[in-house]
């Protein structure tokens, strides 16, 4: 069975990442989930690639400063030009080991040519797609 394409980013949540409260800004999350959107989309495609739209981004429970957060990316669906991307962010206490999905979302990104036009983007492997099944 072939895994669908992913990508996986750790960083470190820092004070000037988090708001009053100590906790994550929420556009620092949406940053990071837009980056490993990109980099999970720029490996399939082999193109450069935009974001088009994010959806359905999910706070589910707060990130406190001194907390690591792991991004996990994956290609879900592929259009001509176009990828859905979602995104999974974890905290995690680097003391404790604690484990929390912190945050979820989609994200549409777009294959450019050379012109900065939208191009085709490869089809995702045929195990992945039947994987659900």
């Amino acid at each position: 069975m072939t895994a669908l394409p992913e990508a996986r980013l750790l960083e470190m949540v820092f004070p000037d990442h988090a708001n009053h409260l100590g906790t994550l800004f929420g556009g620092q999350a949406l940053a990071w989930m837009d980056k490993a959107a990109f980099i999970v989309a720029s490996r399939h495609a082999r193109r450069s690639v935009v974001t088009a739209r994010s959806e359905e981004v999910n706070f589910r429970v707060p990130v406190r400063t001194g907390q690591l957060v792991e991004l996990v990316a994956r290609v879900v669906a592929v259009g001509r030009s176009s990828m859905q991307i979602e995104v999974e962010m974890t905290a995690e206490d680097p003391l404790t080991g604690d484990r929390r999905v912190c945050t979820t979302g989609r994200f549409v990104m777009i294959a450019l040519d050379s012109n900065g036009s939208p191009t085709a983007v490869p089809a995702l492997p045929v195990a992945s797609l039947n994987a659900g099944s």
